[in-house]
């Protein structure tokens, strides 16, 4: 699998886990709907640096 497509995977999964957070798990627990928010916060920047790794100096 190439970074590009690595990237849209994770950032994918970013949304779908703030989605269902917000949408469907906070009807149920809203501790989990924000565990879920704080994993969904850390995956961006996870993100960047996959999309970006090799690319330096």
């Amino acid at each position: 699998m190439n970074r590009k497509k690595l990237y849209f995977w994770m950032m994918g999964t970013c949304l779908a886990l703030i989605a269902l957070a917000w949408n469907v798990v906070r009807f149920f627990s809203v501790p989990l709907a924000v565990g879920m928010s704080i994993v969904a916060a850390i995956i961006p920047p996870a993100a960047a640096i996959v999309a970006n790794w090799g690319n330096g100096g």
